[in-house]
């Protein structure tokens, strides 16, 4: 997948994160005996001796023994560390040895909050052990997979250890299990800290680290007998505070960043923005400002780091990368969340606006805010440790000194608080089967959305009388995918369009293709979407452009043609569409695996563009609008919100108006927007939607108007359903009772 990976593939980027510049000499072993390694049994290269010395310089290393100490006898242990002390590509190693020691042999595996973090610390982490990376330490993150059943040492995402414990709940392979990052407080964390207690209950001899953050305080937690392995950085840097707060933080940051480089003064330099667009934006604008810096001052090589968005990250060609070997600055742009992708060594300023984008789920409307606040004062504590191996590192808060203690909270929220629970609901439904029927959370979820996240699973039929989790339910857990989509591509086999509804769940699921058209070329980005726009709506205008990136990648590579261009004339994202494709095989095999059947694809006639809008109401019937005054404000049905079409979808670009929509996501941010939205017809919706939500839903106009459609639809279908009654009797006298095929039965 194309992400930020420290693979041999992205060596010219990973090279530009690596703290080295490239001019270091391996140092020589000498000698008859050559040391083994342990875990391969081969000898130990030159370069493990070199690395060797630069782990043993980490503030983490001095702290070894008495980890190893704790691990032994006792089954929790709590490492609390500054940021870049090392315990996230130390301590797994250790436990590693530790299981190398125990028999029977168990696997280690670390959790991380960002898959990139996984990625590129399984490579740094065998790159230290001296092993292949694919055997001995691996990773594992969605949609990819690099280890094998051997692996002793694997990272790999929350969710994916998440996922891993609803087929084996006591995840018996590994004898130690690391939760990193803990103190990021994710829905998948957390989700997994209160599981595991009750699995350390049924394994005596299976061991839990839990690595965070000092301001986390979690012995209470884990249990008052848990010992705590502690790790500070060297320095302590002293921040330089704004005298007032800036209007445009963002600004404020770019023109510092110019005026440190104008100094002189040697050292890269963090620069933490409010959001992963000013990351975009703050990457751009360094690259235009360029040619307009003084050479002899060396190159600044501006690194997009985004914590969330799923996209190819800019590398340099190797051309470039030669170019600028020497007297580079590395510009690291990024947010609050994705400090741990920060590895550069020999950092020596940072910059912080104070700042952050926050989405905040508000179940009332089923709907995220995104606000703009404070970062938390643990979030400015770490900003200030990422200079901790820098004696002479300086970090800028774009801030007042007031402003962190009058603004800013203790700590981050926790996300089990500001997130949509269904997907969560139902793995915890899941893990009821199995016999986890309590959750222990470090802060308690919202009353309000756990009761949304049951309301939600019910009407979807994830549930059964008992509140328990239905046989539906089982099999829509089995997917990645939100249970609402899930739904929708289940149905799709009732309704004979799977192979459309995979496109779908597939292009949904991955981040959006469609890209900001530069300024001065939004006209001509239009008329490229209005060449693959379909008129049954976004729905279909995303299969339309996942097929037609289909067909450019199969046509034979030209010089002047390729996906990529392909992508570029159209001003689609190319990486986007890559992991659309890769998801879509994802869900393939897993329809493959619980043997659900797969239809031909049928797209563009009649029957099926009907038969996916139906596959589409079956999961998202609470994500219906109507259009109250003929001038595209839609009314939501559940709520009195209204919203607008977002730019980017096909009807926008058309200026055409549907009066009902169904629409996938809906966000509230300065201008509140429905995306991916296709048409429905209020016949389709009265004759899918259940009944008891039907009831719920708040008195309006709209609902009036569909009332009268169901009032009318009522009698037509009593007759039809005496009609097929009598049918079936007679059937049944001519012929006798045979066994018919399974089929998926949507309830």
């Amino acid at each position: 997948m194309e992400f930020l990976t420290f693979s041999p593939e992205n060596h010219c980027f990973s090279e530009l994160l690596d703290g080295s510049d490239g001019d270091e000499e391996e140092i020589l072993v000498c000698g008859e005996d050559l040391e083994l390694n342990p875990f391969d049994g081969l000898p130990y290269s030159s370069r493990y001796y070199r690395l060797m010395k630069e782990r043993e310089e980490l503030p983490i290393w001095k702290e070894k023994s008495t980890f190893m100490e704790s691990l032994l006898h006792n089954q929790i242990v709590i490492v609390s560390g500054d940021a870049k002390t090392g315990k996230s590509s130390q301590v797994p190693q250790w436990c590693a040895e530790h299981c190398l020691a125990m028999q029977p042999r168990g696997a280690v595996v670390c959790t991380q909050v960002l898959r990139q973090a996984a990625v590129s610390l399984a490579l740094r982490v065998a790159d230290q052990m001296d092993v292949s990376l694919g055997h001995e330490v691996g990773y594992c993150v969605p949609l990819e997979s690099c280890c094998t059943p051997d692996t002793i040492l694997r990272y790999c995402t929350d969710e994916m250890l998440q996922r891993e414990m609803m087929s084996t709940p006591l995840l018996n392979p590994y004898g130690v299990i690391v939760l990193d990052d803990v103190h990021e407080r994710t829905v998948a964390t957390e989700a997994l800290l209160g599981l595991l207690r009750a699995v350390l209950a049924a394994r005596a001899e299976l061991r839990l680290v839990v690595l965070t953050a000092p301001h986390l305080a979690l012995q209470r937690f884990c249990g008052g007998g848990a010992p705590v392995v502690r790790a500070r950085g060297r320095h302590r840097a002293r921040p330089v505070f704004s005298c007032r707060p800036h209007r445009r933080p963002f600004l404020a940051a770019l023109r510092l960043l110019l005026r440190i480089h104008r100094s002189g003064e040697r050292g890269h330099v963090v620069v933490f923005l409010a959001s992963e667009q000013e990351i975009e934006e703050a990457y751009h604008m360094i690259r235009q400002e360029q040619p307009s810096l003084n050479p002899d001052l060396g190159e600044l090589i501006p690194i997009p780091l985004y914590p969330t968005k799923q996209e190819l990250t800019p590398r340099l060609t190797p051309d470039k990368q030669k170019c600028c070997k020497k007297d580079r600055r590395k510009v690291l742009l990024t947010t609050s969340s994705g400090e741990p992708l920060i590895w550069t060594k020999n950092v020596t300023f940072v910059i912080d606006v104070g700042v952050e984008r926050r989405k905040v789920y508000n179940p009332r409307i089923r709907a995220d805010s995104v606000l703009t606040q404070p970062i938390s004062q643990s979030q400015a504590e770490v900003h200030k440790q990422i200079l901790g191996m820098s004696p002479s590192g300086k970090i800028f808060c774009l801030y007042p000194e007031e402003f962190a203690y009058k603004e800013m909270k203790p700590q981050i929220p926790a996300k089990v608080q500001e997130s949509k629970l269904t997907s969560l609901v139902l793995f915890l439904k899941r893990m009821d089967i199995a016999g986890f029927a309590h959750c222990d959370f470090i802060s308690s979820p919202a009353p309000e959305s756990l009761m949304q996240a049951l309301e939600d699973l019910d009407y979807l039929a994830a549930l059964d009388n008992n509140g328990n989790l239905s046989e539906f339910g089982i099999i829509m857990s089995e997917f990645p995918l939100d249970p609402q989509l899930s739904k929708s591509l289940l149905a799709s086999c009732e309704f004979e369009c799977v192979d459309e509804m995979l496109t779908i769940a597939a292009m949904v699921t991955a981040p959006s293709c469609f890209l900001q058209a530069p300024p001065g070329t939004e006209e001509l980005a239009r008329s490229r979407w209005r060449r693959l726009s379909h008129p049954a709506g976004d729905h279909c205008t995303l299969i339309n452009v996942f097929n037609a990136f289909k067909a450019a990648s199969a046509t034979p590579t030209q010089p002047d043609f390729s996906p990529e261009k392909w992508c570029r004339d159209y001003f689609l994202s190319c990486s986007a569409l890559s992991m659309a494709e890769m998801i879509r095989a994802e869900l393939v095999e897993i329809m493959k695996r619980i043997e659900l059947p797969i239809s031909e694809p049928d797209f563009g006639s009649e029957e099926n563009l009907l038969n996916i809008k139906k596959a589409l109401l079956s999961g998202y019937f609470m994500h219906i609008a109507r259009d109250v005054d003929g001038s595209g404000n839609y009314l939501m049905l559940t709520h009195k919100q209204v919203a607008q079409l977002h730019p980017f979808s096909s009807y926008y670009n058309t200026r055409r108006i549907p009066e009902w929509v169904l629409f996938h996501e809906f966000s509230i941010s300065e201008g509140n927007s429905i995306r991916v939205v296709s048409e429905i017809s209020p016949h389709l919706f009265a004759e899918l939607v259940p009944q008891y939500y039907f009831s719920n839903l708040p008195p309006s106009e709209s609902k009036d108007i569909l009332q009268e459609i169901i009032n009318h639809l009522a009698p037509v279908s009593a007759t039809k359903e005496e009609q097929k009654t009598a049918s079936d009797s007679k059937e049944n006298e001519e012929f006798p009772p045979t066994p018919t095929e399974q089929r998926c039965v949507i309830q």
